[in-house]
């Protein structure tokens, strides 16, 4: 019995959707990216990228504690690591957000406008590996070179001028 009335409200409910749907249409609609129009923005990729040459800095500018000095040692290998687990989570979230603006705003349209786009973002990537596997200024800075370039693609395919600026 139970089984018979939880299907006559399962029929109920489907024919009412159904109802609903014929009634009140849905507009079609579409969008050129993944996500609606304004989620995208190269600017949560700037601000990863510059804790990663600020993490980088600190790493390089860390003075080593006399071996001898046992709280100093501690404290020193603490704040090492800690910035380095910094610099390398930055690296990815610099990283997965280039990825989504790569994979899911940029469409083959904007090839034709930007031929070197895919060599673009790869290098960046490629350049967010090399930011979490070394202690490199010289990554770091050329990482914050190529966002800085993809700021402008993207902002550029919107027709829009934005600033390209730099919290530190």
């Amino acid at each position: 019995m139970k089984k018979l009335r939880d299907y006559e409200q399962d029929l109920m409910f489907k024919t009412l959707i159904s109802t609903l749907k014929t009634r009140f249409p849905a507009e079609t609609v579409s969008a050129h990216c993944d996500g609606p129009c304004g989620v995208y923005d190269p600017s949560s990729a700037r601000i990863a990228a510059e804790a990663v040459v600020s993490m980088t800095k600190k790493l390089l500018d860390l003075e080593v504690p006399n071996p001898s000095d046992k709280d100093a040692v501690v404290k020193y290998h603490n704040t090492f690591s800690r910035y380095v687990q910094i610099k390398e989570e930055q690296a990815q979230i610099t990283k997965d957000e280039l990825l989504i603006l790569w994979t899911d705003y940029f469409k083959p349209v904007h090839l034709e406008k930007y031929p070197d786009l895919h060599d673009t973002f790869w290098k960046a990537a490629k350049l967010c590996s090399a930011s979490k596997v070394e202690v490199s200024l010289e990554h770091a800075n050329e990482l914050m070179a190529a966002v800085e370039k993809i700021h402008n693609m993207f902002w550029e395919s919107k027709d829009r001028n934005v600033p390209w600026y730099k919290a530190s």
